[in-house]
């Protein structure tokens, strides 16, 4: 396993960091024995949020910890101010109560890194930095940043907190992967896929601002489920979601050549697509959501692997040829 560091945090963190959805008090001894080992093969990072099973997974995570007596040895990620059905919740009441109810789930005196879920641009940053910036200071967490957060109202937020003397952002959550977004997945997802996004791909490579990304396997598409042939066969929401989002000819092209260079190189094609992002000269720490331990030691022997510039530009069909 690999690791690197995000500024504020006194802890180095697992390059790749396991999410939390599928962790409940409902499987208690499948969810202990899931993270336990995870955490086996190196992973000390785990993803959780306050909408995550209306907060029965922060505290299923929060019961772990405890039980495991591994507070100090782990880096637990949390997300806040998530919108509702009935409405944008990025305000400082929400993020303020969030972060409450949070510390209370898990039974923290303090969140390690704390992110909020989504952002609403209609609302000034000013007000957003302040709030983040009180909690830090008065312990209840530590460094903060953004998901599904585009990479200029993350400047603008920090443009904010330099000039009023407040904690910047430090870290930022976007979807990444192989394949490009033909429709989002949802209102408001940021993604830095994509010839489209290649510039701010450019900006984050100058900056090195820790990247938090995610779905490397863009929603199961690189899963080898998907065929140009199968398409109208898919019926649960997710899969749907795949089909619409990514389900067009260029990523069919993308995913056939991940099929060649992982029989070339003796991996899978998920491995492939994993080893895509990994090999981007970016700051990643990829969050993968395993269900199995097999599936997340497929995942690190993938986050280990390198492929060339050529190979990654052929992945992405900027190249006529891997070599």
């Amino acid at each position: 396993m690999q690791y690197g560091r995000v500024p504020g945090l006194d802890r180095p963190v697992s390059r790749l960091v396991q999410g939390s959805i599928m962790v409940s008090s409902k499987d208690i001894p499948g969810s202990f024995a899931l993270l336990d080992a995870i955490v086996g093969l190196g992973c000390n990072t785990i993803d959780t949020a306050h909408v995550y099973g209306q907060g029965d997974v922060e505290r299923t995570v929060g019961r772990w910890v405890a039980e495991r007596g591994n507070r100090d040895q782990v880096v637990i990620i949390c997300k806040g101010a998530h919108h509702s059905q009935d409405r944008r919740r990025v305000t400082p009441h929400d993020i303020t109560a969030d972060i409450y109810d949070t510390l209370a789930r898990l039974q923290f005196d303090h969140l390690d890194l704390y992110l909020l879920h989504r952002d609403d641009p209609a609302v000034p940053v000013g007000p957003i930095v302040e709030t983040l910036h009180a909690h830090r200071v008065a312990g209840r967490i530590g460094p903060y940043g953004g998901s599904n957060w585009s990479h200029e109202r993350i400047a603008e937020a920090n443009a904010y907190a330099a000039a009023h003397g407040l904690h910047p952002f430090v870290a930022s959550s976007p979807n990444f992967s192989l394949a490009d977004q033909y429709q989002a997945p949802w209102e408001g997802c940021i993604s830095i896929s994509g010839p489209a996004n290649a510039a701010v791909r450019a900006a984050y490579q100058a900056s090195q601002m820790p990247l938090f990304t995610w779905s490397s396997l863009a929603g199961g598409f690189f899963s080898g489920r998907l065929r140009r042939d199968n398409l109208d066969s898919f019926e649960e929401y997710l899969d749907r979601l795949a089909v619409t989002s990514y389900a067009g000819e260029e990523n069919f092209r993308r995913l056939d050549r991940a099929q060649a260079l992982a029989e070339a190189r003796g991996l899978s094609i998920p491995q492939v697509a994993m080893a895509y992002v990994m090999s981007q000269p970016l700051n990643i720490f990829a969050l993968v959501g395993c269900r199995t331990v097999e599936e997340f030691r497929d995942n690190v022997a993938a986050s280990e692997v390198r492929l060339s510039d050529q190979e990654c530009a052929w992945l992405d069909l900027r190249a006529d040829t891997p070599h």
